[in-house]
């Protein structure tokens, strides 16, 4: 069936096709991924979109010795289906399978390990600046997307390179932007031109000769880049110090290997402009590459299985919650770091677009821009993935804390994360939001007590996290009214006796199944910061047993905050804390991962037995 794909074990393979085989390649490749997808799961747009760039990257530079350094890293299953995993694609994501992401520890050819944006240039830079120092002729290439070109990081990254004239490649693989429109035969063209060594060598010839004279070298200068500024968007990248090739047809084999091969033999920064289709090749994902973005298993034929009814997950409570409080109260502005679907903030988006605010993959950005809205009197609300509230910690500290300004932050996917692996897991959050001052951090045990925290926070005029897991809830039904809680108060949900489990957040469920084995007192302590004292030291003196349950590190977690309160009003007791361990996790199911820590009912009464055998 893949008559060519079947041959490529390695990209060694791959360089002895012929150019003429290329095309066919690309078609099998793009056929592949789309049945292996529906079959796990996974993202396929952004795969799609980098077959034909993925190919020409393997084919004309030697990697591994060469190093490709891929941006986020959703966009690199072609890259390991070309670099010996294609058998282990059945097993993306899954526990003991491979991850949905580059990972220095399951391949050579994984140069740098991501799942986050706008570290591919600094990261490609530090390995062009290594093979200079060790007089290696490795050649580093940043592949990175134009979504990732929001961030920061990249730009930082940018100025750093052309400031250091080093052998470094930045590709820009270009699919949303407005920047794409320039693109046919004359840009495909130019691209070569300005990419091969006759252009480069005259470029460096002239300069050498004008030196002499500044004002005709400064003349020139600003001509050639007002001439390539009419027909090509370079002249920022070409500010930064780098040479800038492109735009180029991404789906083009014959021009990106003839562009990259002129490449390769230049010397300093290059910036190479590439435009591609998400979901390219399969009309389901080219008609809408953001539901095709992140998939589950679907029909290949037909497109995507409908999704079952069901409970609402958190984050369409914090959508809804969203809404509502909007509608009530004109201070409301919702702000993303490029996370509208994932954070559901669409319906918030076309009911209110003027409180609505998308500042793109710039979750530093996004913190100290509520701050200063904060402080004109508005109430900002910035719904963020926890994996990536932990890039703006210093705007949360110093900007936001210090200043103890009214900024709720909806901390979504809260704990593990299942396929998507350490790299999006939010196992630190308690620890790292209970340590500062001025903070309210709360969790809750179901969907309503979500909407209920959410409305709590608002109403505060402090910082204040409300952080929830990923996915549905227990199924509680969710009240109309926003109803704020008492701060800093939890609840007895269940009265036994000698044991008493302290549960935070998602933990509760498990709890209550786990104290049915057990006799146990159950409280659901909502308040991570401001602690419930009263209930801790209550529950203390009455029984022989605290074990506290978090879905977050038990270092500096919300189990320490119970210890601490402990150790404070002088009371010893036996203590117990269960939750994440002091390592990264891996990808899989997440009810297997939580039943692997120790954390569903049968491994919460095993710990305890341990601890009190009967």
């Amino acid at each position: 069936m893949y008559s060519l794909l079947n041959t490529i074990n390695f990209p060694d393979d791959l360089r002895d096709l012929e150019r003429k085989q290329l095309p066919q390649l690309a078609a099998e490749l793009r056929q592949f991924l789309v049945e292996s997808v529906s079959k796990t799961g996974g993202h396929l747009s952004s795969n799609l979109g980098t077959v034909e760039l993925t190919i020409a990257l393997h084919y004309v530079f030697n990697t591994p010795h060469d190093k490709l350094v891929w941006d986020v890293g959703h966009q690199t299953y072609a890259h390991k289906i070309l670099t010996g995993r294609r058998e282990a694609m059945k097993n993306l994501r899954m526990a003991g399978g491979i991850s949905g992401f580059p990972k220095r520890s399951e391949s050579l050819y994984d140069a740098f390990g991501t799942g986050h944006s706008s570290t591919s240039i600094s990261a490609a830079l530090g390995m062009a600046v290594a093979a200079s120092l060790s007089g290696s002729d490795s050649r580093s290439v940043a592949i990175i997307g134009d979504g990732a070109m929001t961030g920061g990081m990249a730009f930082e990254a940018l100025n750093n390179a052309g400031a250091m004239n080093a052998n470094l490649l930045v590709i820009l693989n270009d699919n949303d932007m407005s920047i794409s429109s320039p693109v046919g035969a004359l840009n495909n063209y130019l691209a070569k031109l300005m990419s091969g060594r006759f252009y480069a060598a005259a470029r460096r010839a002239s300069e050498k000769v004008l030196k002499g004279m500044p004002p005709v070298l400064e003349f020139t200068k600003r001509a050639e880049e007002h001439i390539k500024g009419m027909v090509v968007p370079g002249t920022l990248f070409e500010e930064f110090g780098f040479n800038y090739i492109g735009p180029i047809d991404g789906h083009d084999l014959d021009v990106l290997t003839d562009t990259l091969r002129n490449i390769r033999q230049l010397e300093g920064p290059q910036f190479l402009h590439v435009v591609t289709q998400k979901g390219k090749g399969y009309p389901h994902a080219e008609q809408d590459s953001v539901l095709y973005h992140g998939v589950g298993k679907f029909d290949p034929q037909n497109g995507i299985t409908p999704k079952a009814g069901g409970a609402p997950t958190y984050t369409q409570v914090f959508g809804a919650w969203l809404c509502d409080m909007a509608a009530q109260d004109e201070r409301l502005i919702g702000i993303t770091p490029a996370m509208c679907e994932g954070s559901g903030m669409v319906e918030f988006a076309e009911k209110f677009p003027g409180r609505y605010f998308d500042v793109g993959i710039a979750e530093q950005h996004a913190l100290t821009f509520a701050a200063g809205l904060a402080c004109d009197g508005y109430k900002p609300v910035v719904a963020i993935y926890s994996t990536f509230l932990q890039r703006a910690y210093d705007q949360l500290i110093h900007d936001i804390a210090i200043q103890n300004l009214p900024v709720t932050l909806a901390i979504d996917r809260g704990g593990l994360v299942g396929a998507d692996g350490a790299t999006h897991a939010g196992c630190f959050d308690l620890s790292f939001l209970r340590c500062i001052p001025n903070m309210t951090v709360m969790a809750p045990a179901d969907e309503n007590e979500c909407r209920r925290m959410l409305s709590t926070a608002f109403h505060l005029d402090t910082p204040t996290a409300v952080r929830y897991p990923r996915g549905c809830g227990p199924g509680v039904k969710i009240e109309s009214a926003l109803l704020p809680l008492p701060i800093g108060k939890g609840e007895v949900r269940r009265t036994g006796e000698k044991i008493a489990l302290l549960a935070f957040g998602s933990m509760l469920a498990p709890a209550m199944q786990a104290a049915q084995q057990l006799n146990a007192s159950v409280a659901n302590m909502r308040f991570v910061k401001p602690l419930d004292e009263e209930l801790v030291l209550r529950l203390a003196r009455e029984h022989t047993l605290l074990v506290t349950l978090e879905e977050n590190t038990v270092q500096g977690g919300a189990g320490s905050a119970v210890a601490e309160c402990l150790q404070q009003h002088g009371i010893t007791v036996p203590l117990l804390h269960l939750g994440l361990p002091d390592v990264f996790l891996e990808h899989g199911e997440p009810a297997q991962m939580l039943a692997a820590c120790g954390l569903d009912a049968a491994g919460i009464v095993a710990s305890i037995r341990c601890k009190i055998p009967e």
